[in-house]
């Protein structure tokens, strides 16, 4: 007889519920009470899902107006027409109640109207009459269109003169001045003055000669010993050199710190422009009293400036005084006169300008032997001629 292994043991049909299964049932039950407590809470509220589905659907009566969010500003759809608003009340008209009142219980939402809120109305605006598009576009181009206005004169390009400190407008020059400060040809100092008695050298006077005329250049320019190559009048002097204007010194020096005269500024004038030369030189002279100390080799040439109007005395016309350092505002009138005769600048009414055929020195008259002569009493109150500045 063989001896068997032991047989498992059978499982028990019956077997004890463990702690977990126990919690979760005992949650199930929870759950379920609270589902239950809650619904029989809400017992008196009733699903109203026609509000949710239908906006345009009446609400139950046993919604309580309280409900209704109270807002300022509230706007209301276009679609709703409140009874309490007229139809034809004009856009985003506002509606206040005199005497608020709360809702009844039989009231619906849609009667209760709120302080202050905005109500749109549904009715779509009147249509507005159609405008021609090209009328349309004439009346824009008409009131966007500016006025055209037509010039008399043209207006002037030339900008104002320079306001010098230290040229009050009754200063002899202040018209020449004036004049050739606004074409940019006169610059004054820093301080804004333009001194106008303070002497001018000749390297200052190349300058003012560059400024004013456009001559092209018709002899090579020398190398002076005393201009270096980077001196700041150096392009000036060439330039004038050039040109005609002015003259060296001996020994290829030009003494561009030395002081001009009225008599150098005048001979230069003349010889840049190459006028014709007077005749009856001593005759045109004669003008002057002080003719006698015209230097020898200037003679001409003063008499040819004279003839072209380019001489400026002052205060008295008939005092040339050739040997004078020049001033600042002698050689702005001298320079404006060459302009003028070269037909750039108007001429200005100025009793210092000496004119041949002017009255403010007489005219020339025959004498009973045929000799030409100047009346010795000059009329210096006559008006000045304007046509004394050709010849």
């Amino acid at each position: 007889m063989t001896n068997r292994p032991p047989s498992e043991p059978e499982s028990s049909p019956r077997t004890a519920l463990g702690f977990d299964e126990f919690i979760a049932i005992l949650v199930a039950f929870a759950t379920i009470g609270a589902i239950l407590f809650w619904s029989l809470s809400r017992r008196d509220s009733s699903w109203n899902l026609n509000g949710l589905l239908l906006p345009d659907s009446t609400p139950s009566s046993s919604v309580q107006p309280k409900q209704v969010l109270p807002s300022s500003g509230l706007k209301v759809e276009p679609n709703i027409v409140p009874n309490n608003v007229l139809p034809d009340s004009g856009p985003a008209a506002v509606f206040e109640p005199k005497t608020p009142s709360l809702p009844t219980k039989s009231a619906t939402p849609d009667r209760a109207v709120l302080r202050s809120a905005q109500v749109i109305p549904t009715q779509s605006p009147q249509p507005q009459t159609p405008v021609s598009s090209s009328i349309g576009l004439e009346s824009s181009i008409t009131s966007l269109a500016l006025p055209l206005v037509t010039p008399a004169k043209p207006k002037s390009i030339i900008p104002p003169p320079i306001a010098f400190n230290d040229v009050p407008n009754n200063f002899w020059g202040r018209p020449f001045i004036d004049v050739l400060s606004s074409r940019g040809i006169l610059k004054g100092f820093p301080d804004y003055s333009f001194r106008p008695n303070q002497p001018v050298n000749r390297a200052e006077f190349a300058v003012l000669l560059q400024k004013a005329f456009d001559q092209e250049p018709s002899k090579t320019a020398i190398a002076f010993q005393d201009v270096p190559a980077k001196f700041w009048a150096t392009p000036a002097i060439d330039q004038a050199i050039s040109s005609g204007f002015l003259k060296g010194y001996p020994k290829k020096s030009f003494k561009p710190q030395q002081n001009i005269s009225r008599v150098q500024v005048l001979v230069a004038l003349v010889s840049g422009f190459n006028f014709k030369a007077a005749t009856s030189p001593n005759q045109i002279l004669s003008v002057y009293k002080d003719a006698k100390n015209i230097p020898t080799y200037a003679i001409k040439k003063i008499a040819t400036a004279t003839a072209n109007g380019l001489v400026v005395n002052y205060p008295n016309p008939q005092i040339l005084a050739p040997n004078k350092v020049a001033s600042r505002a002698e050689v702005a009138a001298m320079i404006h006169q060459a302009l003028v005769k070269r037909g750039k600048l108007p001429l200005i009414a100025s009793q210092n300008i000496v004119l041949r055929r002017s009255l403010h020195f007489g005219k020339a008259q025959s004498s009973p032997q045929g000799s030409p002569k100047i009346s010795p009493k000059p009329n210096l109150k006559g008006k000045l001629s304007a046509r004394g500045s050709s010849q």
